[in-house]
């Protein structure tokens, strides 16, 4: 009963903060990490302590690196080889290095300065993507670029899950070269059994799994999957959330990836926030008071490297210097993962309580202005550029051409729920007509069919919010609802209605009744099978008895716009 309460304490306390939070449009994480300081030890006040939260609270960065992977399948990141290597490794690579090398100069030991850099490194991408699309710049150029880099970041940073365990090792036993290679070659060989097990077992199993038609069979499926791979890296003396990235990575290559993420979605954002939680309780504010000057340099630091090195990177690629500098000032606010970093850290005692307080505080402050250097990005940008004119992309300047991983699927105008007999029909004039589409299904072998087929076809039920959310539907110019289950559409419909209203929806039905409850639900068009049939075979009749076709579709179009009344009420005679 005494964790019963403390549970209830905590939800409690964490559905009013982040409530609060959404209402003041600022990101839940901050919210979580304000839960943890509140219920945590070193504040007056409540206090929530059950080791079972920081065991499962480990998890949420597991499912975080797992969704990651998803988004990272190795075709995705050869075709994203150029951008990851030249953008996105080499920010983090840059900003490591040098804030790792002034933190060494001042007198912090290697291994330490190393986790500080890596820490700073990071950037939030809740954060910029929240803001960006608050103030309408989440297709701004700068905007593109600014997310895109902030989202390579995530896995450009995976070797340091390799890595930093290795550092609390290699100080105890001062052979840091030799602990590192140690780490570099288990990690590779973690991806070779991984990679080699997933090709082999993996998509067997989802295919078998994803057969029996059982939404609850599929997400203990997904569960167990990155579970298992993250205990082989826990077992190999990695991290295991670098076992969730490897797992990620794998089913990413196949066709259910995006019911995959949508199934683990609630897992990792509830795992994350007590992740969240937990960083928040290691917040120490009598501690920080002393080294608060510290913590206050540390946020400078962050925002000045990142600013200067993102837009020197930019200005190097060709951008004209205004947008230059926004794209700097997006990339300058302090990063979840680097939080993430440093609790892995302390756990491999690679950095100490008290440095470890320091940056920790450090990255939340550059969290806070980092937000605000985002909501007023034009003007700063506009004074260090010394322009007062729009930023315009300079000739040959990359960014359009600077895709969101994860997003693939996003950028086809059309999306098709339900791959059977109409759905295939849809894609085939699709295909045929040049019109890029996706297309999801519940039935595995419709799905291999299709993408057999050469379409575009995944694994996923169309009325799943989660996978809706998943594929950003909201990007959509059309969505085709060729389901055969009345029910599902209708569903699906209603939610399209309230998430993306902007997105037209078109949807099959098999009767009037049906017809009629779509519309009302909020689809454009929903012509019923059969009536249409009728309207067909009655059209071809005229046609063969020499009837003019501007008649004939003066007929057929007048039955329409009568809402298919004059076939289907009860005649006179009848």
């Amino acid at each position: 009963m005494a964790h019963l309460t403390q549970i209830l304490l905590l939800l409690a306390v964490a559905v009013a903060v982040v409530l609060a939070c959404q209402r003041l449009r600022i990101p839940s994480s901050l919210g979580y990490l304000l839960v943890g300081l509140i219920l945590g030890p070193h504040t007056a006040g409540p206090t929530v302590h059950a080791p079972e939260f920081e065991a499962l609270a480990e998890f949420g960065v597991v499912f975080l690196l797992f969704t990651i992977g998803l988004n990272y399948s190795l075709p995705q990141l050869s075709a994203l080889r150029h951008q990851v290597l030249g953008l996105g490794t080499g920010q983090v690579a840059l900003t490591t290095a040098a804030v790792g090398i002034a933190t060494w100069l001042a007198g912090v030991s290697g291994a330490a300065a190393f986790v500080i850099g890596a820490a700073f490194a990071q950037s939030s991408t809740t954060i910029i993507a929240s803001l960006l699309k608050e103030r309408g710049e989440d297709n701004a150029p700068h905007g593109r670029l600014g997310l895109a880099m902030s989202v390579f970041q995530d896995v450009t940073a995976v070797p340091f899950l390799v890595i930093i365990p290795a550092l609390g090792v290699a100080v105890a036993a001062d052979a840091l070269a030799l602990e590192l290679l140690w780490a570099l070659a288990k990690g590779a060989l973690a991806f070779a059994l991984v990679f080699l097990a997933g090709r082999w077992l993996l998509r067997p199993l989802m295919h078998h799994v994803a057969e029996r038609r059982s939404a609850e069979m599929f997400t203990l499926t997904v569960l167990l999957i990155a579970l298992l791979a993250a205990w082989a890296t826990d077992g190999l003396g990695l991290s295991l959330a670098f076992g969730g990235f490897l797992a990620g990575m794998i089913l990413g290559e196949t066709e259910f990836r995006h019911q995959v993420e949508a199934a683990i979605r609630p897992f990792r954002d509830v795992l994350l926030g007590l992740f969240f939680v937990g960083i928040g309780m290691r917040f120490d504010p009598v501690a920080v008071w002393p080294v608060l000057h510290w913590a206050l340099l540390g946020a400078l630091v962050i925002l000045l490297a990142k600013t200067l090195i993102v837009a020197a990177m930019m200005h190097r690629i060709g951008l004209e210097p205004r947008l230059a500098w926004r794209t700097g000032l997006l990339l300058a606010v302090g990063g979840e993962f680097g939080l993430a970093l440093l609790a892995i850290a302390l756990d491999a005692r690679a950095i100490d309580a008290r440095m470890g307080q320091i940056a920790i505080s450090a990255i939340l402050l550059a969290m806070v202005a980092g937000a605000v250097l985002i909501r007023f990005n034009a003007v700063i940008a506009g004074l260090l550029a010394g322009a007062a004119g729009p930023a315009q992309a300079a000739p040959g300047a990359p960014q359009a051409e600077l895709p969101l991983p994860g997003a693939a699927d996003a950028s086809a105008p059309v999306v098709i729920g339900g791959y059977g007999r109409v759905g295939h029909t849809v894609a085939v004039l699709l295909q045929a007509s040049g019109v890029p589409f996706v297309a999801f299904d519940t039935d595995p072998k419709r799905v291999a069919q299709g993408r057999a087929d050469g379409h575009a076809v995944g694994y996923g039920d169309i009325a799943d919010p989660e996978l809706l959310a998943a594929i950003h539907v909201e990007r959509a110019a059309l969505v085709i609802l060729t389901v055969d289950v009345a029910a599902t559409a209708l569903k699906a419909v209603t939610l399209l209605r309230k998430a993306c209203p902007q997105v037209p929806v078109i949807a099959r039905a098999r009767t009037l009744d049906e017809s009629c409850e779509l519309i009302e639900a909020g689809a454009a068009e929903a012509h019923p099978e059969a009536i249409e049939a009728s309207l067909r075979l009655g059209a071809t009749a005229l046609q063969m008895l020499r009837v003019a076709p501007d008649a004939i579709e003066q007929v057929v179009q007048g039955v329409r716009d009568w809402d298919y009344r004059p076939v289907v009420e009860p005649g006179p005679d009848r």
